[in-house]
């Protein structure tokens, strides 16, 4: 009898197991490669030596090939996502909301912590610090550099800092000019095209106009680098909370879990990988856990900014 039951009890083991095994690699029958989209903040060839030791971290940790793709616009992430092309994505907070106004199906799952702990981030408007202007009210009349439509700090917390001054930005200024990333805007500041920019700005060691000084892009005119003390920052919005990481809603739950937990514990599991997505600037894990709701406050400054727009 003991026999008897013991084969009972291990065949009901070996049973569940096996189920549990088959449920465990549908979603990779389902899910064979899987695709991690960046929304365009600086020039790809940065985006991808930035990013491609975390997308192979990812490959080995889910198990599954993980390709990173670099869209060239904000929109080309949300379209990707609705689409289902695009099964992970990181966004500006701005453009999450648009996703979801838009009626895209994704869930936040982790926001991005900065260096010091904080969650939040700055809209500046940089000049020249040679230029004769001090203020925005100074640059009537002037080109204005944004960043692309579905920019939080580069588009739509400038239009609201704008509109809290009376001032509609087609109307005031000579040019606005779509640059299309945050580099790019410091570049077509730098360039002349603009005489002023909207850009993201975190505190001094951190911004993409210290990222594109570290790296020697900046030049003067005589080719020798640029330096922070080279720009001044006119006015600097309220603090705006950090863009989210997204994954497609309808994903499986357990790969949804490991995805997660692959993003959460980066440092933990590859050093190496989070050194050079940090710049070896920060000694901690880099996302914490978030929820789709977190940016509720996003999705009615965005659509307060549509409503702007109407009113051209």
């Amino acid at each position: 009898m003991t026999s008897r039951r013991s084969l009972i009890a291990c065949a009901a083991t070996f049973l569940v197991a096996s189920t549990c095994g088959a449920f465990a690699q549908d979603w990779r029958t389902k899910y064979p490669e899987l695709t991690f989209a960046i929304i365009p903040a600086e020039n790809a060839t940065g985006v991808i030596e930035r990013y491609t030791p975390f997308t192979e971290y990812l490959t080995r940790t889910l198990g599954v090939k993980v390709n990173l793709r670099v869209a060239n616009d904000y929109a080309a992430v949300i379209e990707g996502q609705r689409a289902g092309n695009v099964h992970i994505a990181s966004y500006g907070s701005a453009s999450f909301a648009r996703a979801l106004i838009t009626g895209v199906k994704i869930d936040a799952f982790a926001i991005d912590v900065n260096a010091d702990g904080s969650k939040g981030y700055y809209s500046v408007f940089y000049v020249k610090k040679d230029s004769p202007y001090k203020s925005i009210e100074d640059l009537k009349g002037k080109n204005l550099g944004l960043v692309d439509a579905n920019s939080t700090s580069g588009n739509n917390v400038p239009r609201l800092v704008l509109d809290k001054k009376g001032i509609n930005p087609e109307a005031y200024f000579g040019k606005v000019v779509f640059t299309g990333s945050h580099e790019n805007a410091v570049l077509a500041l730098v360039q002349g095209t603009v005489d002023v920019a909207a850009n993201a700005w975190t505190d001094e060691n951190d911004s993409y106009l210290t990222r594109m000084l570290t790296k020697g892009m900046l030049k003067n005119a005589d080719g020798s680098p640029m330096k922070y003390g080279d720009f001044r920052i006119i006015e600097k919005s309220d603090p705006i909370l950090n863009g989210p990481l997204a994954y497609v809603s309808d994903l499986p739950p357990e790969l949804k879990a490991k995805i997660a937990d692959a993003f959460f514990n980066l440092r933990k599991n590859d050093k190496a990988a989070a050194d050079k997505l940090y710049d070896g600037k920060l000694d901690r894990e880099g996302w914490a856990p978030a929820k789709t709701e977190d940016w509720n406050p996003v999705i009615d400054l965005v659509k307060f900014v549509d409503t702007l727009r109407r009113k051209k």
